[in-house]
């Protein structure tokens, strides 16, 4: 077992640490954001890994030159969204869990991007930290087949299960024990933080697309000026008319599209709790033609 530090910061890197203090690893520090203040009461929130690292006894430090005086013979770098000095990376060794196929997708987005794109694969690397955006060379992959229904929220869980498994796995032994790790082969693609423009559904592109994009749990559209977050959708079969008809026209469910038709399953008004698609279109009984998307 190795002695460790760990440096993350969102929920999704909760379970890895617990899967390392878990295993009999030695976690000594854990690097994270300082607390923010939200709300209007101004309560101040620890980030998640804080939260599990106190829970697990874990010192907990807002910084990384901390890492260099803990004694640790790996730093294990799970989302933590900062860059790491130079100088740090010369004096610890350290790993980093990057939730994608290296090099595709290296960057703030992965699993959005993965699903965006359509990509049928996906998976974990663990690979060492560099200086370059995701350009370490890689000791482990796991792989994980993609569909055209699993959401962002399924995928990351499924991904963070797979990925903390490789964790524990390849420390078995320690950081000494590490594999040598390989050059990372084939085209490099960046994955971009998601934006509201990303998420901003565009009726005149095809139904498969708009679909990817409601699978990402934010889509949003409006309809009567208000905005109208899309939570649950199917591609549906465009009626014989559907072609005919401006992008975003409402056909009881189902929206028309630049190619086919969206079947509206589930959806969030604005200032509203989320609703079954049935039970919004009876309340706000759209009219011959009415449209999403045209405010």
């Amino acid at each position: 077992m190795a002695r460790l530090a760990y440096l993350g910061t969102p929920d999704l890197a909760v379970p890895p640490l617990r899967a390392l203090a878990g295993a009999g690893h030695d976690v000594a520090l854990c690097v994270t954001r300082p607390d923010r203040r939200r709300g209007r009461g101004g309560h101040v929130t620890p980030s998640p890994v804080k939260v599990a690292a106190t829970e697990l006894g874990v010192t907990v430090t807002h910084d990384m030159d901390d890492v260099a005086a803990a004694g640790v013979e790996l730093a294990v770098v799970v989302a933590f969204g900062r860059i790491i000095p130079a100088r740090l990376l010369a004096q610890v060794p350290m790993v980093n869990l990057h939730f994608s196929l290296l090099p595709r997708w290296r960057g703030a987005a992965p699993v959005e991007r993965a699903i965006l794109a359509g990509d049928r694969e996906t998976g974990v690397c663990l690979m060492k930290v560099e200086e370059g955006l995701d350009t370490g060379p890689v000791y482990a992959v796991r792989r994980l087949p993609l569909d055209d229904d699993v959401t962002l929220a399924s995928l990351r869980d499924r991904l963070v299960a797979l990925g903390s498994n490789l964790l524990v796995d390849t420390l078995a032994t320690g950081g000494p024990g590490l594999p040598e790790p390989v050059p990372q082969q084939g085209e490099a693609t960046i994955a971009d933080k998601i934006t509201q423009d990303d998420l901003h559904l565009d009726w005149t592109g095809h139904a498969v697309q708009l679909k990817r994009v409601v699978r990402l749990g934010r889509g949003w559209t409006t309809f009567r000026d208000k905005r109208l977050t899309v939570l649950d959708a199917d591609v549906g079969e465009a009626p014989g008319d559907a072609g005919a008809l401006p992008p975003g026209t409402l056909l009881g469910s189902a929206v028309a599209t630049g190619d086919g038709t969206l079947v509206l399953r589930q959806v969030r008004p604005e200032s509203r709790s989320p609703m079954s698609a049935d039970e919004w279109l009876r309340g706000v009984r759209p009219g011959s033609g009415e449209r999403l998307g045209t405010d």
